[in-house]
């Protein structure tokens, strides 16, 4: 965890634009001339493996000449990376402060190329696309469908397309747990038991899915949005709760170029840019969302008024943005223990992971034959790295659900971390143990990505 934590306090690798994109375009170039050479060699060997007597020594030629140049291609990728410069993103963030929202988006295209995508709700954050648009750059943009938009939202996504020549990338939530969801509680469950749930499963797994084929992504977060949650987000930042292409803490980058622009100034630059706008602006709606989790706002009211108002919630996120809800925050009527000492809401409430006491985890340990694997996750509910991965391990925690693995988690915070470290092996938070059948000691996740499909595959290859 030592080197996650490091990655997490603001240094990834990046490359510059001009030097990526040459470097991508040789590359590029000579891993397809390798792969028609050897697509050529294999046709070739084969009519000569017919007949071995007749030795064609153009045939060998080639195909050292081709080992030689994947070699090249090789050898060459590895010094672009030994020769990335490191980036202080914590520094570039003061450095960008008072820069324009068109300079910021400039420099989060030319920093990431390709890899970097805007993420766009279909509300007033296609500023973001507009301000892609005058820079001129190649950019990509992408969206969560959850299945339950408002229709006005869905053509809207159109215009944009047609009026920027784009085509969006649309993420979708997983069908079958969409089902599950429904069949088990109902089309509104959210109504009675908070929203967190139904969010989880339409938009942070969809985004999860979509950042990790990311190194970073374009937000249309203001700090004027969400007084309660965002008014401290900076203009670039380490992600604290979702990882990238690279996966682990620390992964990906999460850009916020009008973090510092107020509402009034990015509908003033919408109007004067002559830019669609979605039709339901225009019924009273400012922050627009899924259709039953989302209303007009009254004169006078806040915009997140109009999300989740059943809610008495003084930090309103859907789990897209987690990591701007501090430690310290309570988080009132949101279906959700809280911790008794500084409020911050307590992590993997779900009936799929078992919440072991100290006595629990000690007779876990004290067992010679278990009727079944466990896996424990050692954890502390103000840790963001923790927190980063609680949407990736209750996922896990419901796909082995009906299983022979159990799934627990352990509070190893405050009284109970001296124990932890003695007796479970605790270094930092989190650690993710596995108690196989036979096993007398628990053996201990090495890896630093938390992925669902990282965790199964240690699982799997241990049960």
């Amino acid at each position: 965890m030592a080197s996650a934590a490091a990655a997490f306090s603001g240094s990834i690798p990046s490359h510059s634009r001009l030097h990526r994109d040459h470097k991508a375009a040789q590359i590029g170039n000579l891993v397809s001339v390798v792969q028609f050479r050897e697509s050529n060699l294999r046709k070739k060997w084969a009519v000569h493996a017919v007949e071995p007597t007749k030795r064609n020594d153009s045939v060998v030629a080639s195909a050292a000449s081709a080992v030689a140049e994947a070699t090249v291609v090789v050898e060459e990728t590895v010094k672009a990376r030994e020769t990335e410069e490191v980036v202080d993103f914590e520094k570039l963030a003061a450095e960008l402060e008072n820069a324009s929202p068109l300079e910021i988006m400039d420099r989060a295209l030319a920093t990431f190329g390709d890899e970097i995508a805007i993420a766009f709700s279909g509300a007033e954050d296609v500023a973001l696309i507009e301000y892609a648009h005058l820079t001129g750059r190649p950019f990509r943009v992408f969206s969560l469908d959850t299945g339950r938009l408002n229709p006005e939202t869905y053509k809207y996504f159109n215009e944009v397309e047609k009026h920027y020549d784009i085509h969006i990338e649309y993420m979708f939530p997983d069908a079958g747990e969409v089902q599950s969801l429904v069949r088990s509680k109902g089309l509104f469950s959210f109504y009675e038991d908070g929203h967190r749930e139904c969010c989880r499963v339409r938009k942070v797994r969809p985004l999860r899915r979509a950042l990790k084929g990311l190194r970073a992504w374009i937000t249309g977060q203001r700090k004027d949005q969400s007084p309660g949650t965002r008014a401290q987000i900076p203009v670039v930042q380490v992600d604290p709760s979702f990882e990238g292409l690279d996966g682990g803490a620390g992964s990906l980058i999460k850009w916020n170029p009008v973090a510092n622009v107020n509402g009034k100034d990015i509908w003033s630059f919408l109007r004067t840019m002559e830019v669609p706008v979605n039709s339901l602006h225009s019924q009273g709606y400012v922050s627009i969302g899924c259709e039953p989790c989302t209303r007009p706002v009254l004169p006078g009211q806040h915009e997140r008024e109009g999300r989740w108002w059943w809610e008495d919630a003084k930090a309103k996120e859907c789990g897209l943005h987690k990591g701007n809800i501090s430690e310290t925050q309570t988080v009132n009527g949101d279906a959700e223990s809280l911790d008794s000492v500084n409020g911050t809401p307590d992590l993997f409430q779900t009936q799929a992971i078992v919440n072991l006491s100290r006595p629990g985890i000690e007779n876990l340990m004290k067992l010679e034959r278990r009727a079944e694997p466990w896996v424990v996750v050692l954890y502390a509910p103000w840790c963001r790295f923790c927190q980063a991965m609680e949407s990736s391990y209750v996922e896990l925690a419901e796909k082995l659900s009906g299983s022979d693995v159990k799934v627990a988690k352990f509070r190893a915070d405050g009284d109970e971390k001296p124990f932890a470290q003695q007796e479970l092996q605790l270094g930092s938070f989190p650690t993710i143990l596995l108690f196989t059948k036979n096993g007398s000691r628990p053996i201990k996740y090495p890896s630093e990505k938390r992925d669902v499909d990282s965790l199964l595959a240690f699982i799997n290859a241990l049960r």
